[in-house]
């Protein structure tokens, strides 16, 4: 497929992805709850899998990113424009939420669905806490995406997996992070609150950048050192 046709699946699907999840955390957070959230996110990824998946791959995070290309899934040569695209998809769409949020008379900004630890965790978890469940969660997210998406298969069912298992992510994680395990994710409200004069988000960007890609490449790794058949070699056994 030809790369610019690929970076603009990317754009829409994180661009969606971004308003959809985030968005039904700010705007609507009050009403849904955490479960709420958790589904949010979980339909964005599985909406626009079927939407423009069969494009792009579906990656709609810099983690998924570099996680298929260190599993052999993804050409190297094509993470840079992927991971450009999925931050700049990620601000367009934060800042569209702001616009929204601005146009209601009262409305404060408040954590404007960012992601932290300390003192800007949820739950009042620490960095080590945070760490190991960033970490772990994408690791999980990886070695789902792979499975799912394996030759072996079924293909029409990935999104639905890889919806759900984002999905469940989210309910275990947002006491604790709010969530990431998606750097671009991360960047849009970070970047957003950074502008608005609130740059505490900004600060432990780094750590929602770190954190799910060390994840995602060791969960894509794992996956294709044990998981993952070996390829046939011709002769009828299967590579056994």
């Amino acid at each position: 497929m030809p790369l610019l046709k690929c970076l603009g699946a990317e754009f829409f699907g994180t661009f969606w992805l971004v308003l959809g999840g985030c968005g039904t955390a700010v705007l609507a957070g009050a009403e849904v709850k955490f479960a709420g959230v958790a589904l949010a996110f979980g339909l964005a990824v599985l909406t626009m899998a079927y939407a423009v998946g069969p494009v792009s791959g579906g990656h709609f995070n810099p983690a998924v990113t570099l996680g298929l290309a260190a599993g052999g899934r993804f050409p190297w040569s094509r993470t840079i424009p992927y991971i450009l695209v999925q931050a700049v998809a990620a601000a367009a769409a934060s800042g569209v939420l702001f616009s929204v949020l601005s146009g209601k008379p009262g409305a404060v900004m408040g954590g404007f669905a960012t992601n932290g630890y300390d003192e800007l965790s949820p739950g009042g978890y620490d960095l080590v806490s945070c760490a190991i469940t960033e970490f772990m969660l994408t690791f999980v997210f990886l070695f789902v995406i792979m499975g799912s998406t394996h030759k072996n298969a079924q293909a029409a069912l990935a999104p639905v997996a890889i919806g759900l298992c984002l999905t469940l992510i989210h309910l275990i994680s947002i006491p604790v992070t709010n969530t990431s395990v998606n750097p671009a994710r991360s960047f849009g409200p970070a970047l957003v609150t950074y502008l608005n004069g609130k740059p505490e988000a900004m600060g432990q960007l780094w750590f929602f950048l770190a954190a799910p890609v060390a994840g995602a490449v060791v969960g894509a790794m794992v996956f294709r050192l044990l998981v993952q058949p070996p390829e046939k070699c011709g002769c009828g056994c299967d590579g056994k």
